[in-house]
């Protein structure tokens, strides 16, 4: 087939030895993957994908379909991404394509984020909302959200479960079932006051019904044939607590969950047939939190993967002898088709941006089929080395030092790139940012600062309403680290982030202005206390208080805006007008307020964009700003 090359081709390309550095072209990073999101369909005949094509007048995504028999490619659903971000697609049977997209809108003048769920015909490429007419009539109000899936149901290829909101005027969501030919819907699940949110057991029941109130968090069963519920736990957020419901077994009454043990996040199953279900132990780690995930085979009725692990012995085989093809990369299987005969595997490394793979079992073959970065050769990239360093409190910090191909010692111009979230974490994965950087001739230090996920609750407790403190001054440790091991260049270091990072970035020029030679904000947080008072009209007030902070006077202190005075070196900000995540106000404040001082600043706006990057042509314009503005200030070629 012209969609495949063999597999050898695969093993020489992904996996070659380090050559010269070469310094690519801004495009080779900034532009978002071609194709992504492979999935088979159930019959195995046919891939469906999403892919990204930038015209001069255009900027599309696109929902694309693979005939294997044939070669024939067919492109189903064209949007433009600066209007719609299209996040997923799902063959719910062999004729129809389900597709997860989202947009940016307002609600009573609100900005809000909505979701969709259209339904795709793979013959004729028409598709419409699977929340039909009909079904609206029935609502007092059209969802927000549109596209929570509760269970595909795949041995019922013509029905699924959908979450949804709006039947009455109080808050709450119900599930209802979903004709995918557009018939008669189906209520089999009706909404509670602050019920957002279940989970369905094995056998297509909505079984788990999840409750939030202001911070106080309710799981709750409920009961089969009947509509009442009892409660399993009840906990205050980011309490230790909390028990996160994962999903079933094939046995209706044994639910997985995530909680503490020792404290850090662990996987423990329970047996809801008790008067008072206890938690049981199933995988724990000394050092991490345990990934609150677990993969169930319907075709065996039973769990096959539990904390990103496979636990049954036929498919630790089937890894195993994926890994042996494919040496020295993470091997997933992201998609398979009904008999379990064809998959696809997405595989990569810390210097490989990703591939994937078509597999048959019957023939015992694998087939390359694409790169998701065809220019972001493996022997161009770097590996990320895991380091540690104190804090200033004794605390150990976990970290991650990428170097320029070719660098052995001697100090070098330096990024220190501190993540977003803030309840989030950098790992030794690739990540196009900084592969980026280190390709300019840039080290960069990536660090796990307290309050990052990962490392159990009194670490994830440090982070709590703690912007601008000790979190803050992690970030600064490790940039003094990495002065004094001798690799980061004391004079030539800009600090760079995104969102939280970009907050993160813009302290570090205010609490230590002779430390940093420039700054990058993308979507920075400016202004903590018009953030934590921006959320006062959405559900997640309370929530947002307790992570960031309720005393208003404190959080302006905590804010860069309101110390733009004391920035010394020059800023670049980057910010999106349809950013829902971080409103652009925060980077037009912020400009103005260093204007204000006649700072040395260069500002930035997306038209359209969002708080991803998700458009090629905003990744484009960032990155080649992020590349000027670097080379102006802490130039690695001088």
């Amino acid at each position: 087939m012209k969609f495949y090359s063999v597999l050898v081709v695969v093993l020489t390309t992904m996996f070659c030895s380090a050559i010269s550095a070469k310094e690519l072209p801004v495009e080779a990073f900034a532009s978002a993957p071609g194709i992504d999101k492979l999935k088979i369909s159930p019959d195995g005949t046919k891939l469906s994908m999403i892919q990204t094509l930038d015209t001069d007048k255009e900027q599309l995504v696109l929902v694309s379909l693979i005939d294997l028999e044939t070669d024939e490619q067919k492109f189903l659903v064209k949007a433009d991404s600066r209007d719609l971000t299209i996040y997923s697609v799902i063959w719910a049977n062999n004729k129809q394509l389900l597709m997860r997209a989202a947009y940016a809108s307002k609600r009573y003048g609100i900005p809000v984020t909505e979701t969709r769920l259209m339904v795709i015909d793979v013959e004729t490429g028409k598709n419409r909302s699977v929340v039909n007419g009909q079904l609206l009539r029935k609502l007092v109000r059209a969802p927000q959200f549109q596209s929570n899936i509760v269970d595909l149901m795949p041995a019922d290829e013509q029905h699924f479960l959908l979450a949804l909101d709006g039947f009455n005027f109080g808050t709450g969501t119900s599930v209802v079932k979903i004709n995918l030919d557009g018939e008669l819907y189906e209520m089999v699940a009706t909404s509670r006051e602050n019920l957002y949110d279940w989970i369905a057991d094995r056998q297509h029941r909505p079984r788990i019904a999840m409750f939030r109130d202001d911070t106080r968090f309710e799981v709750k069963e409920k009961l089969i044939d009947s509509g009442d519920f009892r409660t399993l736990w009840q906990f205050e957020r980011f309490s230790e607590q909390e028990v996160w419901p994962i999903g079933f077994d094939a046995d209706p009454n044994i639910l997985y969950v995530s909680a503490y043990h020792d404290g850090r996040l662990a996987i423990f199953k329970t047996n809801l047939s008790e008067p008072q279900p206890q938690l049981h132990l199933v995988k724990a780690d000394d050092n991490y939190d345990v990934p609150a995930d677990m993969s169930y085979s319907w075709q065996d009725n039973k769990v096959i993967s539990i904390g990103g692990d496979y636990v049954d012995s036929e498919y630790q085989a089937f890894q195993k002898a994926l890994d042996l093809a494919i040496p020295d990369a993470d091997n997933h299987i992201v998609s398979m088709s009904h008999d379990k005969n064809r998959y696809i595997v997405e595989s990569s490394s810390a210097t490989h941006a990703g591939s994937y793979l078509l597999g048959d079992r019957k023939d015992k073959s694998m087939m390359f089929l694409l790169d998701k970065y065809s220019e972001l050769k493996p022997e161009l990239m770097v590996a990320k080395q895991k380091i540690h360093y104190k804090a200033r409190d004794g605390l150990t910090i976990e970290g991650f030092l990428s170097t320029p191909l070719g660098y052995k010692q001697g100090a070098i111009p330096t990024i220190i790139f501190p993540h977003g979230g803030p309840i989030s974490f950098d790992d030794d994965g690739f990540d196009y940012w900084t592969q980026f950087f280190a390709n300019r001739g840039y080290a960069v230090l990536q660090m796990n600062f307290r309050g990052s996920h990962g490392y159990g609750f009194d670490f994830k407790k440090m982070g709590l309403q703690g912007w601008g403190l000790q979190m803050q001054d992690d970030v600064e440790d490790g940039t003094r680290w990495l002065i004094n091991e001798g690799i980061a260049d004391a004079k030539r270091i800009c600090i760079v982030g995104a969102s939280y990072g970009g907050y993160a970035a813009l302290m570090g020029a205010v609490k230590t202005p002779d430390l940093y030679q420039c700054v990058v904000s993308f979507a920075g947080v400016t202004d903590v206390e018009a953030l934590v008072k921006s959320h006062r009209r959405y559900t997640n007030y309370e929530v947002v208080k307790k992570q960031v902070g309720d005393d208003f006077d404190l959080l302006e202190e905590r804010s860069p805006i309101s110390h733009a005075k004391k920035i010394k070196v020059p800023v670049l900000l980057v910010h999106g007008t349809k950013d829902r995540s971080v409103g652009v106000a925060q980077s037009r404040d912020m400009h103005k307020a260093l204007r204000r001082h006649d700072k040395n600043v260069q500002y930035i706006e997306l038209e359209d964009g969002d708080h991803y990057l998700s458009t090629n042509s905003h990744r484009l314009q960032t990155f080649k700003a992020m590349d000027e503005f670097l080379k102006q200030h802490i130039n690695a070629a001088k």
